[in-house]
């Protein structure tokens, strides 16, 4: 399971950053072990319902994160459902959640990169994409680039809501985890929060 981001204080709790936090969550819930840094990532080792789970935290910033994930799928000989990638997307209203197979990267430059690491051919992992809005629709970022805005920190209020965006994010990996995406997708695509 990856979250994506970049590494360092400076970005920790960047719209970008979603993906990392993420990962801390699923670690302080799973009581993960770690990190080991090896591949290019922080790699934490936890188990859920009795099978093993690597969550993984890319060090190569956003857009390379297809350089840390690639050997990682290489060496535990990975399929593409074996992957479940959870990352920021700007086409999404804030702290939307949706849950997707496969498809193309919507111009995020850390699904490309990940795309061209491990082939198009496997293409087919899950992702778990936080809507993080588009800076043009708010009054407070409309002036701001987007490469300015992914990497602004959060507003206090949207830190709050993202506290209880994250245990949702938690539970969707479980339920994909178990074989229950189709049901996590019928929850959250329709939900209001």
């Amino acid at each position: 399971i990856a979250g994506l981001g970049n590494p360092g204080p400076k970005y920790e709790t960047t719209r970008h950053n979603v993906g990392f936090l993420a990962i801390d969550r699923l670690i302080d819930r799973w009581k993960a072990s770690g990190p080991v840094n090896k591949y290019q990532g922080q790699i934490f080792q936890s188990t859920f319902e009795g099978d093993p789970v690597y969550l993984v935290k890319p060090q190569t910033f956003m857009n390379l994160s297809g350089q840390c994930l690639g050997p990682i799928f290489g060496f535990y000989r990975c399929k593409p459902e074996d992957l479940i990638v959870i990352h920021d997307e700007l086409a999404l209203p804030p702290m939307t959640l949706r849950l997707k197979t496969g498809g193309g990267t919507a111009g995020h430059n850390g699904l490309k990169s990940i795309d061209e690491c491990i082939g198009k051919a496997n293409n087919n992992y899950h992702r778990i994409r936080i809507g993080i809005g588009h800076p043009s629709l708010s009054e407070k970022t409309a002036r701001m680039s987007t490469a300015d805005y992914v990497l602004q920190q959060f507003y206090d209020d949207e830190l709050k809501n993202l506290d209880l965006r994250l245990d949702d994010v938690a539970d969707a990996v479980e339920a994909i985890l178990r074989g229950q995406i189709q049901a996590a997708m019928n929850k959250y695509h329709c939900s209001d929060k």
